[in-house]
């Protein structure tokens, strides 16, 4: 016979994944969305196929990890898994109530480690690894794509024409984009079905075959209802997304996840694809300073003439490539590549601030309770 905490701790699994749901969606198909090559309902039926694919296959060595080697799997007790899932759904719901998506795997580990600290079980070189790669990854993503933006994108622009493209071009560019959505799609089901169901599995109530389909099934259910929030977030607020930096953004971040999941870290797709996309956005829009100008303006003030002349700007000469259709940098109009068009800087400031507060949120309502009630 069920007990009622069993049912308690399925539903508030459930509610776990139906909040990741909300939030994996509008980062894995946001920018196929902000782009216009698929609609939203579109967006979360691809999510919800291919996010239980990830879960099913590369998802059960997540599940793994995050049942035993954070904190040993004796610890998670059918009480202990109810209350670390609680906190995990509490902190992703106020994540999507702001539109913003969260960070599961950050959330779900902050509440894990909240219960090693109370009960003097946490290993701290599993954390040490894991938080060293929550530290590096954004950084690697916010770079790679910066410079992308600011030295390839319009020579890549130029050379594809992307939204002019017609007939078979047209086709193939928007498969790919969908395409490499669903891989991010699957990368985010095989590392955030751990985070709604470890606990229950570590505790041994169910299977891991359960715990992947109660979670797929439930990260369905949001990406067909909360999402919607958070796809708008993505697509149309954090940055100006044309196709073919949602192409750019996707290949990026689907690249970072699935290497930091063949690593075993907990990835954070959220965190990964968000500065991948504030990234690019920088790097357009810095294209209107050229580095030796500022270096000079620093030093020296505004250049005059003669250093315009000397730097090679007055003569046509130049270190990019001859290329007439893409203006160099420094040249590039503000009009065309405005700061405020390509990088919200007010957007982005509450996207970082919610993923710090949600983890910590998480962390610390899991260490009071571990430590005072259970």
């Amino acid at each position: 016979m069920l007990s009622v905490l069993l049912v308690v701790g399925v539903g508030v699994a459930a509610f776990v994944g139906f909040n990741i749901g909300g939030s994996s969606t509008g980062v894995a198909f946001g920018p196929a969305v902000g782009s216009g090559t698929v609609k939203k309902t579109a967006a979360a039926a691809l999510m919800t196929g291919f996010a239980l694919l990830g879960g099913w296959t590369v998802g059960r060595n997540v599940i793994e990890t995050m049942g035993g080697d954070i904190v040993p799997a004796s610890y998670f007790t059918l009480a202990a898994s109810v209350a670390i899932l609680f906190f995990i759904g509490l902190a992703l719901l106020v994540s999507n109530l702001f539109g913003v998506p969260a960070s599961t795997s950050m959330t779900a580990v902050g509440a894990i480690a909240g219960l090693g600290v109370a009960s003097d079980a946490l290993n701290w070189e599993v954390m040490g690894r894991i938080v060293s790669w929550w530290l590096v990854a954004p950084i690697i993503a916010f770079w790679v794509c910066a410079v992308i933006g600011r030295y390839l994108y319009p020579y890549l622009d130029a050379w594809f024409e992307l939204e002019e493209a017609t007939g078979a071009k047209a086709a193939v560019t928007k498969l790919l984009v969908v395409g490499i959505g669903c891989y991010m799609a699957f990368s985010a089901g095989a590392s955030n079905v751990a985070n709604a169901v470890a606990p229950l599995v570590g505790s041994g109530v169910i299977s891991v075959d359960v715990g992947v389909l109660l979670a797929g099934g439930a990260i369905g259910l949001g990406a067909f209802t909360i999402a919607r929030r958070t796809l708008d977030t993505v697509g149309n607020d954090l940055t100006d997304l044309p196709l073919l930096a949602a192409l750019v953004v996707e290949t990026v971040s689907a690249s970072l996840i699935t290497f930091l999941s063949q690593i075993g870290i907990p990835a954070s797709l959220a965190v990964s694809a968000t500065m991948c996309i504030v990234g690019l956005g920088w790097g357009r829009a810095s294209r209107t300073t050229r580095l030796s100008d500022a270096a000079t303006s620093a030093m020296r003030g505004p250049p005059d003439e003669d250093d315009v002349a000397a730097d090679g700007r007055g003569d046509g000469a130049s270190d990019e490539p001859d290329d007439a259709a893409v203006p160099r940098i420094g040249d590039e109009d503000p009009d065309d590549v405005s700061p405020r068009d390509l990088f919200d800087p007010s957007t982005t400031g509450r996207v970082i601030g919610l993923w710090i507060l949600t983890p910590t949120m998480s962390a610390v309502a899991s260490y009071l309770v571990f430590r005072f009630l259970l």
